[in-house]
């Protein structure tokens, strides 16, 4: 059973967007050949970009990747339309990702913050999204960005990367790892600020 927030919620412009979606998958479902392929072309970017972040190799996250589209062709039927499609997919991606991280036993590492704070203590943080490709970021900054969110666990980095790259709402991510939304904005402010501590600490050492 796919967990997804209701098609009431979506704005007027989006219902549009829905519903081209909507058209598609229906297509898919028939084994439409031609439909599958702009239905990857449309999406398999993103998934890619989110997947490539969860896992350390590149080649390993283009074989998720391709096993998320292999999941979804296989699952159309049970696509029910209460949720956008890309909500739908990075729901099997994110399920792939931890799969994953099961098999290999590999235990991520843990952020270190000045403070006490727990994963599932809750925060009220304002919505303002880390947005890196606003800025005009070098090489070297960029490659320390992706340090700084390949060093998270795993819980807060897919909390990241949905919300602020992906642009999930809160209650959408609550509903994907099935935690609390309090949880999810608890991870969203320790993800941030292990982010922002570990920029500060690359630009002063670049100053030094």
């Amino acid at each position: 059973m796919e967990l997804c927030i209701g098609a009431a919620r979506l704005s007027s412009g989006n219902l549009q967007d829905h519903a081209r979606e909507l058209a598609i998958v229906e297509r898919c479902r028939k084994q439409d050949v031609d439909a599958f392929g702009k239905f990857v072309d449309s999406y398999q970017n993103r998934v890619f970009g989110f997947v490539r972040r969860m896992v350390s190799n590149a080649e390993e996250a283009a074989d998720i990747t391709q096993e998320v589209f292999i999941r979804a062709f296989q699952s159309f039927h049970r696509f029910d339309g209460r949720c956008s499609v890309r909500t739908w997919l990075f729901r099997i991606a994110y399920n792939l990702c931890v799969d994953r991280s099961r098999k290999v036993d590999r235990s991520p590492t843990e952020v270190s913050l000045q403070g006490t704070f727990e994963v599932d203590e809750t925060f009220d943080v304002p919505d303002s999204r880390w947005q890196p490709d606003q800025l005009a970021i070098d090489a070297e900054l960029a490659s320390a960005i992706d340090e700084a969110i390949s060093s998270l666990s795993e819980k807060l980095r897919s909390v990241l990367l949905l919300h602020d790259k992906e642009d999930l709402s809160y209650e959408e991510i609550a509903q994907m790892v099935g935690v609390p939304v309090g949880t999810v904005k608890s991870r969203l402010f320790l993800a941030r600020a292990h982010l922002q501590q570990h920029l500060r600490n690359y630009l002063h050492a670049e100053v030094s």
